[in-house]
């Protein structure tokens, strides 16, 4: 049994990780108020800008068409991993990473053997996974969370659609963690490009318009918008769940802490009452050796 000092010291060092862990939570619970109330306010907006997406690719058919509506021969796939700049989140990053890898290795294997799959990621931890690992990365100077706001990822989303323009990539795939709730996080696999009129499942697409000054304007100065407007959205999205891991986490640590400190405070008790008997023991012993 270790000594009482050694046990005093693992009590002490347990309650100090506690109450960084508990300092840790509520700052995560500062941000994730902020960034809850954001993603639940643009949700609404962002979900009936990709309904007329939908509706206006669907009403333009074969006559007028948007170069981002162009569905070439898959040769070249961008896969857009959001990941966090930080740790103490739980399976955050390790989920949606899995995810992204999983797609690569199996759904799109053969161009990913032919190193045709290219990552670009937010957020350092998935940088440093798919980095170190060797799979080929687009850019590794796109920091959106330590200033996050729509003229920031919107660079990124900038850089997004000229590849596909240029043809550097002929599908764009978005992989994110949704927020639900503060314990319970969507991983989210999502085609941004081309921007095709598929609808969600049980989803009309109305396509009456009236358009001024004519359809193929419209189309080409509204749909980047609306691709860049989905983009800001899974960012959010991903930001809010981050925020709520890192909360969930700490808060089971927290509580893990104070359990380990209950039965370090046991053994301690035990090792000291075994302590005072031996000292009893020998003090008994003593002096029946005296006494006789």
């Amino acid at each position: 049994m270790p000594s009482l000092k050694d046990i005093r010291l693992r009590i002490k060092s347990v309650q100090t990780t506690q109450q960084t862990t508990r300092a840790m939570k509520m700052v995560a619970a500062s941000k994730l108020r902020r960034a809850q109330d954001t993603i639940l306010q643009f949700r609404p907006y962002a979900n009936k800008l990709g309904e007329l997406q939908r509706n206006l690719v669907a009403a333009a058919g074969s006559d007028v068409t948007s170069e981002y509506a162009e569905v070439r021969e898959t040769n070249n796939v961008l896969f857009v991993v959001v990941t966090s700049n930080r740790g103490l989140c739980g399976a955050f990053n390790a989920a949606i990473i899995k995810l992204a890898q999983t797609a690569a290795e199996n759904e799109y294997a053969e161009l990913h053997r032919q190193g045709k799959v290219k990552f670009l990621c937010l957020g350092k931890k998935g940088y440093d996974y798919f980095k170190k690992r060797g799979f080929p990365i687009v850019s590794d100077d796109f920091d959106v969370f330590s200033k996050l706001s729509f003229d920031v990822v919107n660079v990124v989303g900038e850089r997004i659609l000229k590849g596909f323009r240029d043809g550097e990539w002929d599908k764009v795939v978005l992989f994110y963690n949704a927020f639900k709730n503060v314990a319970t996080q969507i991983r989210t696999e999502e085609t941004l490009l081309p921007a095709t009129a598929q609808a969600d499942a049980g989803a009309v697409l109305s396509t009456d318009y009236i358009y001024e000054p004519d359809q193929a304007q419209i189309l080409r100065r509204l749909v980047p918008q609306i691709l860049k407007t989905r983009f800001y959205r899974a960012v959010l999205e991903s930001n809010a769940s981050e925020h709520g891991a890192r909360m969930f986490a700490m808060d089971q640590a927290t509580e893990n802490a104070e359990a380990l400190v209950k039965e370090l405070r046991l053994t301690f008790n035990k090792a000291r009452q075994a302590a005072i008997t031996k000292e009893i023991l020998e003090i008994v012993g003593g002096a029946e050796a005296l006494a006789s």
